[in-house]
């Protein structure tokens, strides 16, 4: 049997893309699933889609993640429509790329407080509800831009060099409560989030969104004895 059967999940940033990929992945395997995304519209079309293959087990409310009163109030609502919290997955996520002295400070802050400051309000609410259950599983989803610089690319890479140090520093606080803390580091993915806002169907050497959701599954389904704290995934044939 699965270890995620009859969990309860809430996945960030999940009406598409790799958090979409994600939700199908828990609920396949059983799970209970709290999606969110700034727009209301958006997550009204992904929980339906997602009644119609997996049925009630799929609920969602909209959340905009730069906000703390929004993630508070989500995370309460998820926890009391799924009768409880046992995963969380931070996905959410945006981009804002190009030379330091062209970015507008808006852009800036918009990618700190999106890929940082929203994951740090969803571990801060989501932990003590894990604990009532017992403990729990967190899984940030980072970046190999966490890792690896790139001109054009000083708030993503500053958020998500950030991101990696708030992860380990987490994963040390609260790993006696049995909650395990993990990060996952895609590389090029194929989704709307790249150049051009659109899936390209000539990039085939790039990772599927279904590839990070596989290994955010592998993750969960790891005996609670271990923890395996930092995954690297990367195209296994990069573009030359």
């Amino acid at each position: 049997m699965s270890r995620i059967e009859g969990k309860k999940a809430v996945v960030t940033g999940s009406t598409r893309g790799i958090g979409l990929a994600i939700a199908r992945a828990l609920l396949e395997r059983g799970a209970a699933l709290w999606i969110t995304s700034r727009t209301g519209k958006h997550v009204d079309l992904a929980v339906a889609e997602l009644r119609s293959r997996y049925g009630e087990r799929a609920g969602g409310s909209a959340c905009d993640v730069r906000s703390y009163e929004s993630v508070r109030e989500l995370v309460r609502d998820a926890e009391r429509d799924l009768g409880g919290l046992d995963i969380v997955v931070n996905n959410a996520g945006v981009g804002w790329f190009g030379p330091v002295e062209k970015m507008a400070v808006d852009e800036w802050r918009a990618t700190l407080e999106t890929n940082l400051s929203g994951v740090f309000y969803f571990c801060r609410e989501a932990i003590p509800a894990l604990r009532r259950r017992g403990g729990g599983h967190i899984v940030n989803i980072g970046s190999l831009a966490g890792k690896n610089a790139f001109p054009g690319g000083a708030a993503y890479n500053a958020s998500k060099f950030g991101l990696i140090g708030f992860s380990e520093a987490l994963m040390q606080e609260v790993r006696h409560d049995h909650i395990r803390v993990s990060y996952v580091m895609p590389g090029s993915v194929n989704t709307e989030f790249g150049a051009g806002g659109a899936v390209d169907p000539a990039a085939t050497w790039k990772l599927w969104p279904e590839d990070v959701a596989r290994a955010v599954v592998d993750l969960l389904e790891m005996d609670p004895r271990a923890l395996v704290s930092r995954v690297e995934l990367r195209p296994s044939e990069p573009k030359k």
